[in-house]
């Protein structure tokens, strides 16, 4: 089981950037997934959830707004839209997964599969 991170890069404060987070190994299509992000010397926080079936979403305040989560259950395959960027959202971004039929989550203690990250950077 294997999710794949993808997307990142650098970019300058305004500009925009799509993660995309492709699952293998198994479907995801019954699973909540999420995005996370850990800045440097900052512990890991939760950025956006989606329900598996598309219909229910979950933000940060920080983001709400500038990002948007969605699913393509067809190609196992979660995105990240991100606009409006900031310094601040410099991190690694991570996605990840709940067991099949759990509920929507912010809570990184929830999910039980990670992804190997993609680093954001966004300069002033």
């Amino acid at each position: 089981v294997q999710l794949q991170a993808s997307g990142g890069g650098l970019v300058q404060a305004g500009d925009s950037l799509r993660l995309s987070c492709a699952a293998s190994g198994r479907t995801f299509r019954n699973n909540v997934m999420g995005w996370f992000r850990q800045a440097p010397g900052k512990e890991r926080e939760s950025v956006a959830a989606i329900s598996w079936t598309g219909g229910g979403t979950y933000y940060a305040d920080s983001v709400k707004g500038r990002f948007t989560i969605s699913r393509d259950n067809a190609k196992n395959t979660v995105y990240l839209q991100m606009n409006s960027l900031k310094p601040e959202d410099t991190a690694i971004y991570y996605c990840a997964a709940r067991f099949a039929a759990a509920l929507l989550s912010s809570r990184a203690t929830d999910y039980a599969y990670w992804g190997q990250g993609t680093q954001v950077t966004v300069s002033s």
